[in-house]
């Protein structure tokens, strides 16, 4: 599990307006942590939500064009995690970067 990989992951159960359901999530937590830990940080992407950089980021994953949900970021346990469903190239690693940094204020 590496920074930038996409994978399958159930972000059921959530609360209110929390992004749900069973989706494609970009890991944004770096190697040595995601090594170490029984989580990883990510980021849901979305086919329906509309880009609106910084907030929601175009990407381009499983050869279509998704949404990056950058104010969605959550922690989840690996248990969580279903198939590798791709990779970020690093140009939409390195917008998602840029993005999180305006949505963090880092």
């Amino acid at each position: 599990m590496n920074r930038g990989d996409i994978y399958w992951v159930d972000l059921n159960p959530t609360r209110g307006s929390e992004i749900n359901k069973h989706r494609s999530c970009v890991i944004i937590s770096v190697n040595p942590i995601n090594s170490a830990r029984h989580t990883v940080v990510v980021v849901p992407l979305s086919t329906s939500a509309k880009p609106r950089p910084p907030i929601a980021l175009a990407v381009h994953c499983l050869d279509q064009i998704a949404t990056a949900v950058c104010d969605q970021i959550r922690t989840v346990d690996k248990t969580r995690l279903g198939k590798l469903a791709g990779k970020l190239s690093v140009k939409d690693l390195n917008s998602l970067e840029n993005s999180l940094r305006q949505v963090l204020g880092l």
